[in-house]
């Protein structure tokens, strides 16, 4: 509106947004005007309660009335003459006579006639006016809902964006630590270098290709969303006849199935499948006697906390330098905890740790059902023997520990899983002393567990000796 001391014109009476006479101003914080319905459609596509005009963000989302300016548009409305647009009414084709009425049922316009016949008789019939204005109501809801739709893609597709971004980086570490590791082989094993970096470009091509098909399914969405969302707006501006003309198609448009998105998830670069064990992977082929470490870190699992060495065998605690990793569903981001990159449904498996003087530390395995399900502390699931504040401790669940008599500190513990036979048992291997033995009847896959919260001390995966079978 003008400011006191200046002549009000015609143009003050207009809405900035649909530029047409004020229908219901409200005044908002920052003292401009605009219509109601035209501000509450405004801040949905925007996403946020802001002045078309200065941006000022409103902290109401129902701002008041401006009566004053209601009652002078009023006025004007009726002191200037308006030529109804051509289609603003219509004629029954079979009576003639104007459609003033909209049948709820058949969900089409009638005339005054046309109440009284049978094809009508006994439904429910409205005036246009009024059928007009509640059902742009139910389609201004329909509106909102795709709007909302719209932003929850748009988050979604950014998701997909950033988990694009980090296999790029990370295909191209483990691609340097793949080639680090066979510098260490003799030169005729180049052409086995080659492989598994081409075995590596597939993997990043296929979930390339999968990011690229899923993007292109969000673009899609993105595009018939915005379409429906286009031709509802375009539809709420008509006037009742052609509104309530083409209400029946626009309703059918809405009527579309559109799939829920989700975010990326098990996308990551299989780096253990690439890095894990290749030394001696490789070189059975050498028929040599190699170490070689029967349990690797799972990267992909890691809490952010958590520093995985080049080989997968080491983790150090520094809360020092969060990672910027992305978001994820695999990866801990509770208790700084990672797990190991092979599960295991059946056999006996046996792996050595060396923690040394760290002070927080648990070390065990975990069924893959607890670990989807680790929200849940109190869950049973895993079993592992750990150390804090200067106790050894034993436990089935995060929250479930008793204390472990131990006479001397352990510096590397062993951790024997019999699968088949239902056992656990933990090993103090300096000393070949049994610590402790869980029972329990296995009947799905079981990863090995880690948990450190020592920043001074890694804990280390020790290697094993072990003759390569020709």
């Amino acid at each position: 509106m003008a400011d006191r001391g200046q002549s009000i014109t015609e143009e003050d009476f207009y809405c900035p947004i649909c530029c047409d006479i004020f229908r219901d101003p409200v005044l908002l914080p920052c003292s401009h005007s605009t219509c109601n319905i035209c501000i509450k459609t405004f801040w949905n596509r925007r996403g946020s309660r802001e002045c078309p005009i200065c941006r000022v963000v409103s902290p109401s989302p129902n701002p008041p009335i401006n009566i004053m300016l209601r009652n002078m548009c009023e006025l004007m409305r009726e002191e200037v003459p308006q030529e109804p647009p051509q289609d603003s009414v219509g004629f029954c084709s079979l009576h003639k006579e104007p459609l003033d009425f909209f049948c709820t049922q058949d969900q089409v316009m009638i005339c005054g006639k046309c109440r009284s016949t049978t094809v009508h008789k006994n439904h429910h019939i409205r005036s246009a006016e009024d059928a007009s204005q509640d059902l742009r109501q139910e389609l201004q809801m329909k509106l909102k809902t795709f709007l909302e739709k719209l932003r929850d893609y748009e988050h979604c597709k950014q998701s997909w964006d950033e988990t694009a971004e980090f296999i790029k980086r990370q295909s191209q570490l483990t691609e340097t630590q793949i080639r680090d590791a066979f510098k260490k082989l003799h030169q005729f094993l180049e052409g086995e270098e080659s492989a598994r970096v081409m075995a590596l470009r597939r993997e990043e091509e296929q979930k390339n290709e999968i990011i690229k098909q899923k993007m292109q399914e969000i673009q899609s969405g993105m595009f018939s969303l915005s379409h429906i969302i286009e031709s509802i707006e375009e539809q709420l501006q008509r006037n009742a006849y052609p509104f309530l003309l083409n209400y029946k198609t626009t309703i059918d448009m809405t009527k579309c199935s559109l799939r829920d998105q989700t975010g990326p998830s098990g996308m990551l670069i299989n780096v253990a499948e690439h890095v894990g064990n290749v030394t001696f992977k490789v070189s059975k082929k050498l028929h040599e006697n190699i170490r070689y470490n029967p349990v690797t870190f799972d990267p992909n699992t890691g809490h952010p906390y958590l520093l995985v060495s080049d080989d997968l065998t080491t983790i150090t605690y520094s809360d020092e330098h969060f990672q910027q990793l992305p978001a994820n569903p695999e990866r801990y981001d509770g208790y700084t905890s990672i797990l190991g990159s092979e599960g295991f449904t059946a056999g006996s498996h046996t792996w050595d740790v060396e923690v040394g003087d760290n002070t927080a530390w648990a070390i065990g395995v975990i069924t893959e059902s607890t670990y989807k399900n680790r929200l849940n502390h109190f869950r049973m699931g895993m079993w592992y023997v750990g150390f804090c504040n200067g106790k050894y401790g034993k436990g089935y669940s995060p929250e479930a520990i008793t204390l472990l008599r131990v006479s001397q500190k352990i510096k590397r513990i062993r951790v024997k899983l019999d699968w088949d036979k239902g056992k656990v048992t933990f090993i103090d291997s300096d000393r070949n002393i049994s610590l402790h033995v869980f029972k329990h009847t296995f009947t799905e896959r079981v990863f090995p567990y880690f948990y450190v919260h020592c920043m001074k001390h890694p804990l280390r995966i020790v290697p094993l000796k072990t003759a390569v079978e020709t």
